[in-house]
């Protein structure tokens, strides 16, 4: 008979676990999908009458098509790419052991938490007239943008193929090679198949990210080149259309929604596969001269793609008047600059303790959204309940932050909610973006806890509050520095929200880095690949402390 301390406990613990949701989806409803609808609306509907004027006009014209047209290709086009080049990496990166993999893994990886503003400016300043690519004449090209694209995305595939490569029993190839299947044929008809959730997933994320690389195209576009979030912010900041901008967001959130539903479905197939093996092997002679294609593709892409951008970045920082001198990185700290209205130092400083408190905020949410959506129903309805809550909290990842700042524009700027002439309208923004990369950080190591763990400690007399304290939460901890790595670096260089919402008099490192980019003169060039450097070194660093922090053996992103 149950005691009533018993059933006291038990509607605390459900209680508990409303508010655990309800807290960040109110969160979400808010600064998401209050935004979103307002944008719907404002698609729809002029001066309170319903119409869809702003559509046709927008779709009728021929620059629409030619903008949607290089969004898709350019972005279908470097999945492409960034897959053809990844799963070669994933192979020798989670399939091979070799002494110094964990620094090429880490080399891997800095690409993608790098601000995209960086990213523009570093191939900007490779391929311009003093870059070591200028003869090739690619400045101001969509190879550029391409290049950007690959280089900014590339650890995607290999991450995402990777792990699930890792865990793939060996011996199936191994089986098929027995019967006679060559090596190749091995691979194209037995590993690649397993692996076709991973890169299918893979690779619908990078088209996402590809086709938001807002800071990418702002920067290497110029005016020949523009995407749908480019065209967004033009549409809004220059020509003040907010109903031909608001097709065109619809637009992207229904492409980004529909593309989340399909990665969020072949995420799932690939759980199966995490406990199947979690060894790899070392390299032999042999096996050297089996992978030397594999490893002749990573080596260069890893020095040539990935190093060879960020290395020149840097070292034409150090660079003036044909000399090495640190004159760039002086001026940085210049309180008088025609280009800006405050001293560089001052947008650090604000970027940093913008993302300090976005950061936060996505972490505390993120641990809730986790821990709810890593709950174990028993009935099939209640599991697909759970999938549905992570995917809307999955949501921001792909919908671009271009879009989150105009949503705020027109709905954050009146009561109940007036945080228009606010400084906590950047951070939530942030933390909005950050969010995403959190829940995906964290709930791994809440999935990689065996069922049979938490059955044993409940027959054992452990009540819900205990199994909770003593197994899930610090399980749960393992995770907390790799998620607040990458929400801190993501906060730090976001750029396309904050392109809209921050103030000329209170810039972040970012939008400095924007402006000074876009200003002739040698003294804003170089002070523009001297902070871009800054960035690019802070967002490395608060990375490298976080992927020292990553979970052993639990397959994160």
């Amino acid at each position: 008979m149950d005691r009533p301390g018993d059933r006291l406990t038990l509607r605390l613990w459900r209680l508990a676990w409303v508010v655990a949701g309800v807290i960040p989806a109110a969160f979400l409803a808010v600064f998401f999908f209050w935004p979103a609808g307002a944008l719907v609306l404002k698609g729809f509907v002029v001066d309170g009458v319903p119409t869809l004027e702003g559509f046709q006009r927008v779709f009728s014209a021929p620059r629409t098509w030619r903008i949607l047209g290089f969004t898709l290709g350019m972005a279908g086009l470097a999945t492409v790419v960034c897959v053809l080049l990844g799963i070669p990496g994933a192979h020798l990166l989670y399939r091979r052991r070799f002494p110094g993999r964990a620094v090429v893994r880490a080399l891997v990886v800095v690409p993608f938490v790098l601000p995209t503003v960086v990213v523009g400016v570093a191939f900007g300043s490779l391929f311009d007239t003093g870059g070591p690519f200028g003869p090739l004449g690619l400045d101001d090209h969509w190879i550029a943008i391409l290049l950007a694209m690959v280089f900014f995305n590339y650890s995607v595939i290999v991450r995402t193929v990777g792990t699930m490569w890792r865990r793939l029993d060996p011996r199936l190839a191994e089986a098929a090679h027995t019967l006679g299947a060559s090596p190749l044929r091995g691979f194209l008809t037995v590993v690649l198949p397993a692996l076709g959730p991973a890169i299918a997933a893979g690779a619908s994320l990078t088209f996402l990210f590809c086709a938001s690389s807002f800071g990418i195209v702002m920067v290497l576009g110029g005016v020949r080149y523009s995407t749908i979030e480019t065209e967004i912010w033009f549409q809004t900041t220059q020509l003040l259309d907010l109903p031909a901008a608001a097709a065109l967001s619809i637009t992207q959130l229904l492409v980004v929604t529909l593309l989340l539903v399909a990665t969020n479905a072949l995420q799932r197939r690939t759980t199966h596969a995490r406990r199947l093996h979690t060894d790899d092997t070392g390299v032999s002679a042999a096996t050297w001269r089996r992978d030397w294609a594999t490893v002749v593709v990573t080596a260069t892409v890893v020095l040539v793609l990935l190093l060879t951008p960020l290395v020149n970045l840097a070292v034409r920082s150090l660079r003036r008047d044909g000399g090495w001198s640190l004159h760039n990185y002086a001026a940085l700290l210049t309180a008088e600059n025609p280009a800006l209205s405050v001293p560089v130092s001052r947008a650090v400083w604000n970027s940093l303790w913008i993302a300090l408190v976005a950061a936060t905020v996505a972490l505390a949410l993120g641990v809730l959204v986790s821990l709810v959506a890593s709950r174990r129903p028993a009935s099939q309805r209640g599991r697909r309940a759970l999938w549905a809550v992570e995917g809307l909290f999955l949501l921001p990842l792909g919908v671009s932050a271009v879009t989150v700042g105009f949503g705020y524009l027109i709905t954050l700027n009146r009561p109940p909610l007036d945080l228009r002439s606010s400084l906590a309208l950047i951070p939530i923004a942030q933390a909005l973006v950050a969010l995403p990369l959190v829940v995906r950080s964290l709930l791994p190591s809440l999935h990689a806890i065996d069922s049979r763990q938490l059955e044993a400690a409940r027959t054992l007399g452990a009540n819900h509050w205990r199994v909770l304290a003593t197994i899930e939460l610090p399980q749960l901890a393992k995770g907390l520095g790799l998620a607040a790595g990458f929400a801190f670096a993501t906060s730090l260089g976001e750029f396309g929200a904050t392109s809209f919402l921050s103030r000329p008099d209170d810039p972040t490192l970012p939008v400095v880095i924007f402006r000074l980019f876009g200003r002739p003169g040698a003294d804003n060039y170089g002070m523009a690949l001297a902070a871009a450097t800054l960035l690019a070194v802070l967002t490395a660093v608060v990375m490298a402390a976080a992927e020292g922090r990553r979970p052993k053996g639990v397959a994160t992103w």
